[in-house]
C-alpha cells in the first residue's frame, strides 16, 4: 500500500473530565450575577476515550506502515532502492513507530544529527504481527509479570521489545495516551529489512512541510497533511499490557 494518502498516499487516555468543583450553575441560566437568562448551549456528545495503550498506523490488509529516521547517507538510498542497503546494521536492535507525530518528536522534525532523513516502511503485517506475539516489554510491569525474574527471563528469550511512549500532538505536546515502539533484535531485525519489507519512501519534503505550516501557525493545514492513522487491529495483548 502506500499508507499516506496521494502525496503521502511501520516502534492512559483518561475519561472525561468530571465536573469542577463548586456550586452547580442552574441549567439553561447564565451563572453571572444580573445577566438575562439565556438557552444554555447543548453539549458536544461525548467520544470514546482513546485506549492508554492502542496501536494506531496506516495499514491495509496486508501491510502496515511504520517510521524511522536515519542520516542521507543511509537514508537516501534505502528510499531510492526501496530496501535497505548492505550499510544497515542487521545486527543490531532496531526500533520502528508507526506513530508519524512521534518520529517528529524523536527526530525533531528531521533537524537532529544523524536523523535528517526520515523514511516510511512499509511492511507486511505478518511479520509485525509476528513481532508483536512473540515480544516482551522493555520494563517491569506487575500487573503483566509475574516479578522481575520472570520479565528478565523474556527479555533473555525474545527478539522483540515493546515500549509504550506518550502520544504527541501536531506541536509535539504530550498526549494522555500512548505510542508503540517495536525494537527489533536478531533474526527479527535480519527479517524486517530483507524479508518484511515492501516499500522505502522518504518523507522528508513531507515532515518539513508540515513542520513550516505549524510555524507559521496554520495548525488546520499541518493536520490535513498528516497521515491518517487508525487502530490497528492487533487484538489483546496482554503480554505487553494491551
Amino acid at each position: 500500500m502506500s499508507a499516506l494518502p496521494a502525496a503521502r498516499a511501520a516502534h492512559a487516555t483518561p475519561g472525561a473530565p468530571g465536573a469542577l468543583a463548586g456550586t452547580p450553575a442552574t441549567p439553561g441560566i447564565s451563572a453571572t450575577p444580573g445577566a438575562s437568562a439565556t438557552p444554555a448551549t447543548p453539549a458536544t456528545p461525548a467520544t470514546p476515550a482513546t485506549p492508554v495503550h492502542q496501536i494506531r498506523a496506516a495499514h491495509t490488509g496486508t501491510t502496515v506502515t511504520v517510521y524511522q529516521a536515519y542520516s542521507p547517507d543511509l537514508g537516501l538510498p534505502a528510499a531510492r532502492d526501496g530496501r535497505f542497503p548492505p550499510a544497515w546494521k542487521r545486527e543490531r536492535m532496531t526500533w520502528i513507530k508507526p506513530s508519524f507525530l512521534w518520529m517528529m518528536y524523536r527526530c525533531g522534525w528531521a533537524t537532529k544529527a544523524a536523523q535528517e532523513t526520515v523514511l516510511a516502511v512499509e511492511i507486511t503485517r505478518a511479520g509485525f504481527d509476528r513481532a508483536l506475539a512473540g515480544a516482551c516489554l522493555s520494563h517491569y510491569a506487575p500487573r503483566v509479570h509475574a516479578d522481575r525474574d520472570a520479565w528478565k527471563e523474556s527479555v533473555r528469550s525474545t527478539y522483540a521489545r515493546v515500549q509504550w511512549d506518550p502520544e504527541r500532538d501536531p506541536h509535539l505536546n504530550p498526549l494522555p495516551y500512548r505510542s508503540l515502539q517495536l525494537g527489533l533484535s536478531g533474526p527479527l531485525s535480519r527479517a524486517y529489512a530483507d524479508e518484511w519489507t515492501v516499500s522505502i519512501r522518504d518523507v522528508t519534503p513531507l515532515a518539513r512541510e508540515i513542520h513550516g505550516l505549524l510555524r507559521s501557525g496554520d495548525t488546520g493545514a499541518a493536520r490535513a497533511l498528516l497521515p491518517v492513522e487508525t487502530p490497528y487491529p492487533a487484538g489483546p495483548l496482554p503480554h505487553l499490557g494491551a
